[in-house]
């Protein structure tokens, strides 16, 4: 085809295309599968920490992670603080730390084994992985921090299957009879919003 016989390429239409609201979005992404973690930290000497699915891999040179947390956390400008944090990845059987972390209600720690990693931030025991990090770079998107990490250390722990979380609950092998109730508004949310009514940690 010459350019004198090609015909002139059409404008896309977006008429009466707009963007999804919050509820829309969050059964989106509820389609994509992660895993979930929860980032720690030491803030005045107390240990601080939250649940978090928002979590990747950025660089392999040099080592960077990354995460998302919500604007209107409580805990996050704690761990910002610092300057360093623990990412401690989970396993399938964790749900129950999950649950620890993901709540606003009770102590986190409390009655929890855990221990200071050598960079002065908590460290869970039993999970699949921990990463060590410091703070390197912070990104304002939206109603979210995206947090840069600079990988410090990673201590691999046990070998099991991770803990998954899929439209709305954990593991990716259960069945649903509606999507209605696949999202119906319960303890566990999208990315770090863990609680459908929007407590904050």
């Amino acid at each position: 085809m010459t350019a004198e016989t090609s015909e002139p390429s059409l404008a896309p239409d977006f008429t009466g295309v707009t963007p999804p609201d919050p509820a829309e979005m969050r059964q989106a992404m509820g389609m994509f599968a992660s895993g979930v973690t929860v980032i720690t930290g030491i803030d005045g000497g107390e240990p601080v920490g939250f649940a978090c699915q928002a979590f990747a891999s950025v660089s392999l040179e040099p080592p960077l992670i990354l995460f998302c947390a919500d604007h209107n956390s409580r805990t996050w400008p704690r761990i910002r603080r610092s300057g360093r944090f623990s990412v401690n990845v989970l396993g399938e059987g964790q749900s129950d730390l999950c649950g620890r972390f993901g709540s606003s209600k009770g102590r986190k720690y409390d009655g929890l084994d855990w221990e200071l990693s050598r960079w002065g931030t908590p460290a869970l025991r039993d999970v699949l992985l921990r990463v060590h990090a410091e703070v390197a770079d912070v990104h304002v998107a939206g109603d979210h921090d995206v947090v840069i990490g600079r990988v410090l250390e990673v201590e691999r722990d046990v070998e099991r299957r991770p803990m998954v979380f899929f439209r709305g609950r954990f593991g990716i092998d259960h069945e649903t009879d509606t999507e209605q109730a696949l999202f119906a508004p319960g303890l566990w949310g999208w990315a770090d919003q863990w609680d459908w009514n929007r407590a904050r940690e």
